[in-house]
C-alpha cells in the first residue's frame, strides 16, 4: 500500500532475453484501475465505469506477455526514440547527416524496428506513481547520444492517467516520446464508429500518401472534428471505410502549461475521455491498420476500426522541417513533457 488511496501491486509476467518483466497494477478506492507492465512501459489495460457503473477495459490489450512480444500494432507502448516517421530515415544535426533505420518504407517509423515498444525498462514504485527507466546507447537506431528517459504513470482517485516523459542526453540529439494506447469505450468488442470525437484543433499537417508531412500545415477543412460520430466523418474507400491517420495541430500552444487536446465520447456506455497534453500535436488514427496475430481482449484477433489512438507528440518529421516546433535535445537540458488521459462518465 503506497498511501490510503492508491494502492500498486506487482506480479512476475515472464522474462524477456533473459530480463524479468512484470505486471502493475494501479488501483484507486472505488475500484478503478490500470495494468501496466516493463515490457516496452506499455499500458496494457485500464478498467472504468459506465454510466450504470460497470467496471471494463477500453484500451485494446493482450492477457500475455508472450502476445505482446508477437504483437506489430504497438498496442499501449511507449514510443520512442522517434514518435511516428522521419522522411528518409535520415536527418541532418550541425551539418551531421544521421541515417536511422528504415522499418516503414524509406520512412524511420516509431524509433525503427527496434524501438523503445520492444525493451525491457527498469522499474520503481514512488508515492502512486509508477516510474520506468531506460538507457538508450548512442547510436541506438542511428540517433546520436546516450539518452536517459523516465517514463511515470500515475492513476488517481478521478481516474486521471497522468503520463510524464523526462529524459537527458550526453550529446545533441533529436526525441519525441508518445504512448500508443488503442481506446474503445464501448469495451463491446465493437468498433468505434460510434465514438463522438471533439479536437481543439483547426490545422493539421498535410502527408504524402505514405503519411510523410510535406512541411504544409493546413486548415483542417472537412477533416475537423468538432463532436460528430466517427461513422459520420469516415469515408468510403471501396468496400471499406477509410478513416483518420492526422496529425492535427492544437490549439493554445503558446507555452507548455497542459491543455485540452481532444474529447471523446461513446453514447451507449456513457464513457467519456478527455485528453490533456503539453505537447503541441495530437494524432488521430481510427486504427485502419490494424492486423494484430495474437488474440486479444475480444477474444479474437484484432481488427480495422477496433480502437482510435490519441497520441499526443511533436510533429512527425521534425528534424527535415526548420519550422516545425524543435525536438531537438542538447545537453543540460531537460525533455519534459505530459499526456494525462481523464475518463469519466455522463449519466
Amino acid at each position: 500500500m503506497i498511501n490510503s488511496q492508491i494502492n500498486v501491486s506487482c506480479q512476475p509476467w515472464g522474462e524477456h532475453f533473459g530480463c524479468p518483466v512484470y505486471l502493475f497494477r494501479i488501483e484507486n478506492t472505488s475500484g478503478a484501475y490500470v495494468e501496466l507492465t516493463n515490457y516496452g512501459a506499455t499500458l496494457v489495460s485500464v478498467v472504468v465505469p459506465d454510466a450504470q457503473n460497470n467496471f471494463e477495459n477500453v484500451v485494446l490489450g493482450y492477457s500475455s506477455l508472450a502476445a505482446y512480444i508477437a504483437d506489430e500494432c504497438y498496442l499501449g507502448a511507449t514510443i520512442g526514440r522517434f514518435a511516428n516517421r522521419i522522411a528518409g530515415a535520415r536527418f541532418t544535426l550541425d551539418n551531421i547527416d544521421y541515417h536511422l533505420d528504415a522499418n516503414d518504407g524509406a520512412s524511420s517509423n516509431h524509433g525503427g524496428g527496434n524501438g523503445f515498444n520492444s525493451r525491457v525498462f527498469g522499474y520503481s514504485i514512488t508515492d502512486n506513481c509508477l516510474l520506468f527507466t531506460l538507457q538508450s546507447d548512442d547510436n541506438d537506431g542511428g540517433f546520436p547520444g546516450k539518452l536517459n528517459l523516465t517514463v511515470a504513470y500515475s492513476w488517481s482517485e478521478n481516474n486521471e492517467l497522468n503520463i510524464s516523459y523526462r529524459a537527458t542526453t550526453d550529446k545533441k540529439t533529436v526525441a519525441n516520446f508518445t504512448n500508443h494506447a488503442y481506446f474503445n469505450l464501448s469495451a463491446k468488442g465493437v468498433g468505434i464508429f460510434d465514438h463522438s470525437i471533439k479536437v481543439y484543433a483547426d490545422a493539421l499537417l498535410d502527408v504524402d500518401a505514405a503519411y510523410v508531412p510535406t512541411g504544409l500545415i493546413k486548415p483542417a477543412g472537412n477533416k475537423a472534428l468538432t463532436g460528430e460520430n466517427l461513422r459520420d466523418k469516415m469515408v468510403a474507400d471501396g468496400d471499406r471505410a477509410s478513416g483518420f491517420n492526422d496529425c492535427f495541430v492544437l490549439k493554445n500552444d503558446s507555452d507548455n502549461n497542459l491543455k485540452t487536446a481532444a474529447i471523446l465520447a461513446e453514447k451507449a456506455s456513457g464513457r467519456t475521455l478527455t485528453v490533456l497534453t503539453t505537447y503541441p500535436a495530437i494524432i488521430v488514427y481510427t486504427g485502419d491498420y490494424l492486423d494484430c496475430t495474437p488474440p486479444g481482449n475480444f477474444l479474437r484477433p484484432y481488427k480495422p476500426f477496433d480502437g482510435l489512438c490519441l497520441e499526443c507528440q511533436y510533429y512527425p518529421d521534425s528534424p527535415n522541417h526548420a519550422h516545425f516546433p524543435s525536438t531537438v535535445l542538447s545537453p543540460g537540458d531537460g525533455y519534459n513533457e505530459t499526456i494525462v488521459y481523464k475518463f469519466g462518465v455522463v449519466r
